[in-house]
């Protein structure tokens, strides 16, 4: 069963009591806290600023903050939905002032009436919700901070605002429209999708998946079995990664991956310069941009296969090489006891290898 309660402000508050005063829209705000018992947990708020971290209780416990001029007409449910026990914010209206994400902003998608979005791949379903910096609506908003005891799974579902996670031991999922995203301190995997947004992670013990529209991803020291960045446009910076598979997909802007120990790894951008730092020898690399100089710096250990191409641009190497076949835009060769594989494509660019 769902339970529905009212977060009322503090205007509805004095108004009941023997001396009222009326504080500005500005003030309106009540805090109420939430025990999620489970250990899966999946919180959902169309618009605030949301903070995660560790717990000490055995419940994930959620604070709720409503703010805004009309933030006594928010709502929270709560109550299992599929395999996950839920806290939903709940908006009455379908146009939202969210003044602190900028005057001119704008966001756009769709809410089921239970107040979930996003997840299970429907965000075709539902009513269509705007949420504007400004003009007229639902002025209310809602902050959160999420508490976690260690082995738990969360998600987080945000409209828009910013997402800050800290310090947890459990697995973390982040699903945005349009917020920056910030994770630090992780042991468990790491999940991050935005439509738009920075996003930045740092020192996670696990897997790491980010997917971002629009926005660029700084990844710092992380140890996990697989690392997943997929970017349509915006730069990716990675540094100090253990993996054994490194994907990094942008459609545009440059990747720049420092201090790697990896297996394997796959760096494709449509435009943009690509720089790989390799701490050990490795089985497959396969670089490939359409516009961009690529850049890899190796150990004296690397031993690979090479297959190196580029339409436009020089392939220079910095120690002797075994070469079989050698034209102005393509080499084939190999360094070391050639046992690994890298191939590097560009359309436009130079291909340099520099040894460390």
């Amino acid at each position: 069963m769902n339970c529905v309660r009212t977060l009322p402000s503090i205007r509805t508050l004095l108004l009941s009591a023997a001396t009222v005063a009326l504080p500005g829209a500005g003030a309106a705000q009540q805090t109420q806290s939430y025990p999620l018992q489970g250990d899966r947990i999946a919180v959902y708020n169309l618009a605030g600023i949301v903070r995660v971290g560790p717990g000490t209780s055995s419940d994930v416990s959620v604070e709720v903050t409503a703010n805004g001029a009309d933030a006594g007409a928010l709502t929270v449910e709560t109550g299992p939905i599929g395999d996950a026990e839920t806290l939903r914010v709940i908006y009455p209206e379908d146009r939202i002032i969210y003044p602190d994400n900028g005057r001119h902003s704008r966001s756009e998608f769709r809410v089921r009436d239970d107040g979930t979005f996003f997840d299970g791949g429907r965000r075709d379903r539902g009513r269509r919700v705007t949420i504007r910096g400004s003009g007229s609506g639902l002025e209310a908003y809602a902050d959160l901070t999420i508490s976690v005891p260690a082995g738990k799974r969360v998600s987080v579902y945000l409209g828009v605002g910013e997402v800050d996670v800290r310090n947890v031991s459990g697995s973390i999922w982040v699903d945005v429209a349009a917020a920056p995203v910030y994770v630090d301190g992780i042991q468990g995997d790491v999940g991050v999708d935005t439509g738009s947004g920075s996003v930045e992670v740092r020192n996670v013990t696990g897997e790491v998946d980010v997917d971002t529209g629009s926005g660029s991803v700084e990844l710092t020291r992380s140890n996990g079995r697989s690392v997943s960045i997929d970017t349509g446009s915006g730069s990716v910076m990675a540094a100090d990664v253990t993996a054994q598979d490194l994907i990094i997909d942008t459609g545009s802007g440059r990747i720049e991956v420092e201090r790697s120990t990896i297996t394997n790894a796959s760096l494709d951008t449509g435009s943009g310069s690509v720089r790989l730092e390799l701490l050990t020898d490795v089985n497959t690399v396969d670089i490939d941009t359409g516009s961009g100089s690529v850049t890899v710096f190796f150990p004296e250990s690397l031993g690979a296969e090479l297959d190196l191409e580029s339409s436009s641009g020089g392939i220079d190497f910095d120690v002797p090489i075994t070469v079989r076949s050698f034209n102005r835009s393509s080499l084939r060769g190999s360094i070391g006891d050639g046992r690994g594989l890298i191939r590097v494509d560009t359309g436009s660019g130079a291909i340099r290898f520099m040894q460390r």
